[in-house]
């Protein structure tokens, strides 16, 4: 268990810097459940829709530029169009990067939670949450 421990510290230590915050981890999921038209508004309202959280459309191009900058998003103009008064929409994608940063993310929280000691969850009222 040390040695799953010491493996996965070693790996987050490595990545720092390109390591996702909840928030972020988040943004780069909705953006593959939206592709392929995931831009800004529409990122906004599935977070809403999914998690429930009220989120400023600001905190969401913000986060946005951040994955752009870690190299896990990419982004494209579309075209223009008639109902948004001739202005273009961003739209996002998820990269390889993205990817497998979504796929490590994933491989870590399982490896955590099947390190729990069956004893240590046993009993707990879980239906609340």
């Amino acid at each position: 268990m040390f040695l799953d421990l010491f493996y996965i510290y070693e790996n987050w230590y490595q990545m720092k810097g390109t390591q996702l915050g909840e928030f972020e981890e988040l943004v780069l999921l909705i953006v593959g459940v939206l592709h392929p038209d995931a831009y800004g508004l529409s990122i906004r309202e599935e977070i809403i829709k999914q998690s429930g959280r009220k989120v400023a459309i600001g905190a969401v191009h913000s986060a946005l530029s951040r994955l752009q900058e870690k190299g896990f998003l990419s982004s494209d103009l579309a075209e223009a169009t008639h109902e948004r008064g001739g202005r273009r929409k961003r739209l996002f994608n998820i990269t390889a990067e993205g990817k497998r940063a979504l796929e490590r993310n994933h491989e870590m929280r399982n490896s955590l939670f099947n390190q729990i000691p069956e004893i240590a969850l046993k009993g707990l009222n879980l239906s609340g949450i």
